[in-house]
């Protein structure tokens, strides 16, 4: 349209309207001289181009709408045409990148800024859910499994501000109204919370509830093991994992290793426990060989767990000299822990942590995928990493909560904004640091005791108004429909990749989800600063469904609860892969759970 500016005319897209009779459906090309006329299905034409003096009346829309094309649809960067047929609900939507599509056509019309702008004005939506995802994904990389977790949280939270709390000591007269403190139990559990500055005991709470556990493989607690000349690792599966997906990976280790020393002021022995990642891949599962497998093992890839998932760490013969060294460090140590352990990984973590081996007195170790999170995609809209289930929630609530810690918000919130990030979820919960312990009516308890008159006395009509005044998020991941399955979902609850936060619903109670509870998380999206999707999964009336955290939270303490997720595919892969967008739809529904969940619920009857 511009030839004095013909780097304008190579990356302006064309709007041509079909001639057929039977489709009122634009065509969207890209502007080139060697696009063609016609396709086979139907023909169609290209409008002659405005004149540059007298442009179009249309012609603003016309580049708003090509614009939004531009960076929604890959298949747009190449000269071809596309039927788009979702044109008019585009129309609706993104409504201030429109604006200031315009407003820039307009400025080059007049010459004020270069034709390379607009293209920035697609790259800026696309890199808006970037910067969160790489956040995102050097979280997902450290965080090898729970106990990694929390310790990543916990170093997070001190940076921010919050104090740490012990549990073992009472919170009365350390809490204060605009405060933030966390607290972690058994290193594998973390609560964190804020009060609001206008905080008085019996109100409500805003908790976010996640977990913090993964399917993988665990170091059984005698963990030598030879074959065939190979030095191996006995493990046990934790969780449903999908056990095929971990052959042929490069597996470093991590957990919890008990230390036996001496405190330096009172000289007596004392145990300590360190949090170990050892990002090498000193373990892999290899699979067997196809020349080696029957007929009938090639047709389905059958794992028994104990036999084939023993990975192997080494040959007999070149670890063999490591049992001297064994023997030479425990010395007349008879302890029978000890000696099922092989030497090589006891000197490996000993040389980590920076101690003798014969100081290691116990573990809790297991297997991770060495390879780090990343994006992919043609467009990078997609994260691929492990344990995205259930650790893109706790990313998520954690950068919640440290965001509105520091918040203006606070100084007029009277209620506490908590999150709760439970331990062995994957398993059924049951157990001192899951959700089925006492952890979250303790902390709803505590809490509210801790900020009454009588910081020291604990009133039961506190408490019950505290909790009917409550709401909980149980967020953990969704299922999307996976293209090649489609028929798995339910048609008309198939929730996609990069569309929205996912509310979870189950008449049967494997989800706590409820017509009031749901509204509120539909109600929320909508008042948030930014609109957040939404979408619904049911599971197909001929499908079982899983459960969460949800109906347990809800059934232990009282407190209204809603079922959430983000969508993924590969759950409980050894590598799974979700949207970016829809961690920043997380993360905007969240801040709009913790700003607007008063005002919503002073809005409500009953």
């Amino acid at each position: 349209t511009h030839p004095e500016r013909p780097q304008y005319h190579t990356l302006l897209i064309t709007i041509t309207q079909s001639s057929s009779s039977q489709s009122n459906a634009p065509y969207i090309v890209m502007s080139s001289s060697n696009l063609p006329t016609k396709t086979e299905s139907s023909p169609m034409k290209t409008e002659e181009q405005p004149s540059a003096k007298k442009p179009r009346k249309d012609d603003d829309e016309r580049v708003a709408h090509a614009a939004r094309f531009l960076y929604k649809s890959p298949i747009l960067s190449v000269p071809q045409a596309m039927i788009c047929n979702d044109f008019t609900d585009a129309e609706s939507k993104d409504r201030a990148l429109q604006q200031r599509v315009r407003r820039l056509h307009s400025k080059l019309d007049k010459g004020i800024v270069n034709a390379d702008t607009l293209v920035d004005v697609g790259k800026e939506y696309e890199d808006s859910y970037t910067p969160f995802a790489n956040k995102a994904r050097d979280f997902l990389t450290r965080s090898t499994d729970q106990f990694v977790c929390v310790k990543v949280c916990g170093e997070k939270l001190d940076e921010a501000g919050f104090v740490r709390l012990s549990k073992r000591e009472a919170f009365g007269g350390k809490l204060v109204p605009g405060g933030s403190y966390y607290y972690t139990i058994n290193h594998s559990t973390l609560v964190a919370f804020t009060v609001g500055a206008k905080f008085k005991s019996g109100n409500g709470f805003k908790i976010i509830g996640g977990h913090t556990d993964s399917p993988r493989l665990m170091v059984k607690p005698l963990s030598k093991r030879t074959a065939s000349g190979c030095v191996q690792l006995g493990v046990e599966c934790y969780g449903g994992g999908l056990w095929y997906t971990w052959f042929d990976r490069d597996l470093g280790i991590s957990g919890r290793v008990l230390v036996r020393t001496i405190d330096e002021v009172t000289q007596k022995e004392k145990i300590e426990q360190h949090i170990i990642s050892i990002h090498k891949p000193i373990a892999r599962v290899s699979s067997l060989c196809i020349h080696l497998e029957s007929a009938e093992e090639r047709k389905a890839f059958k794992v028994n767990r104990e036999d084939h998932l023993s990975p192997i760490i080494g040959t007999q013969k070149l670890l063999e000299s490591a049992v001297g060294l064994q023997l030479n460090q425990f010395g007349e140590d008879d302890d029978a822990w000890k000696q099922g352990q092989e030497p090589a990984l006891m000197s490996l973590i000993a040389s980590k942590l920076g101690i003798e081996t014969k100081q290691i007195c116990s573990f809790e170790l297991g297997l991770f995928d060495c390879q780090p999170a990343s994006l992919g995609g043609m467009k990078d809209e997609f994260l691929y990493s492990a344990r995205l289930d259930n650790l893109a929630t706790v990313h998520c609530a954690l950068e919640t909560i440290m965001d509105y810690s520091a918040s203006e918000d606070l100084a007029n919130d009277d209620m506490i904004s908590l999150i709760a990030c439970f331990d062995h979820e994957e398993i059924g919960s049951n157990s001192t640091q899951g959700a089925g312990s006492p952890v979250m009516s303790e902390a709803v308890e505590r809490i509210t005791a801790a900020l009454s008159e009588n910081s020291h006395s604990r009133d039961p009509e506190t408490h019950a108004s505290a909790i009917r005044k409550s709401f909980i998020f149980s967020v953990d991941q969704a299922h999307a429909v996976h293209p090649n399955y489609s028929g798995k979902h339910e048609k008309n609850h198939g929730p996609k990749m990069n569309a929205g936060v996912v509310i979870k619903t189950n008449q049967n109670q494997r989800y706590a989800t409820n017509g009031v509870t749901g509204f509120f998380a539909r109600e929320l999206a909508r008042r948030g600063d930014v609109k957040v999707p939404m979408q619904e999964f049911v599971v197909r009336s001929d499908c079982g469904c899983g459960s969460t955290i949800g109906p347990i939270l809800s059934a232990n303490t009282g407190i209204r609860t809603v079922d959430l997720g983000m969508p993924q595919l590969s759950m409980h892969s050894c590598r799974e892969v979700m949207g970016i967008a829809d961690l920043t739809h997380g993360l905007n529904l969240f801040k709009a759970f913790f700003k607007h969940f008063n005002e919503l619920d002073n809005c409500m009857e009953g």
